[in-house]
Parts: structure tokens; C-alpha cells; sequence
């Protein structure tokens, strides 16, 4: 099972969204709750079981600052801070 934390970017490995980027927004036993910003808002997270998910050891700082100060973050920081994880590892 991957060790995750709240704010990390995970990629889906199974599932119609599979291969998707999303974010870890919550994390309950062997389930994770994630986030896009688009299909899977901050208000109805995907749940999914920990070993159908590949965690990605990225962290968006400016998403990790709201999480650790309980402030929920909106959809459109969530767009953005997938955006710049996919570009960064297209260049």
C-alpha cells in the first residue's frame, strides 16, 4: 500500500479515469478522496481504494499551505496546481 499524504498528487490506476492526475484531499483507512477541479470537485471528492491509486511525491505548495492551515481550497487551485504539476513534466 503507498503511504500518501493530504495534498500529494496521485495518478489513477484503475477505473474509467485511469491514468488521470488528481489531488489526495482526505485520506481514511484504506481509502483516499481526490480531487481534480473539474469532474471531481473539492465538493464531492472520488473515493477510492489506496492500491488503485500510484501516489506521485509532488506536493503544490501554495495547496499544502491551505491544507495545513484547514482552509479548503477552491477548484480553480486545484486546475491550477495540476496544470503546472503537467507541464512541468512534459518540459
Amino acid at each position: 500500500m503507498a503511504a500518501c499524504k493530504v495534498g500529494e498528487f496521485a495518478k489513477s490506476k484503475a477505473g474509467h479515469d485511469k491514468d488521470e492526475i488528481f489531488v489526495i484531499i482526505n485520506i481514511e483507512d484504506e481509502y483516499v478522496y481526490l480531487v481534480d477541479g473539474k469532474s471531481r470537485m473539492i465538493e464531492k471528492p472520488k473515493k477510492k481504494k489506496m492500491k488503485h491509486i500510484q501516489v506521485i511525491n509532488k506536493v503544490d505548495s501554495e495547496l499544502l499551505n491551505k491544507f495545513e492551515s484547514n482552509i479548503i481550497p477552491r477548484n480553480e487551485d486545484i486546475k491550477r496546481a495540476i496544470k503546472i504539476y503537467k507541464n512541468s513534466i512534459e518540459n
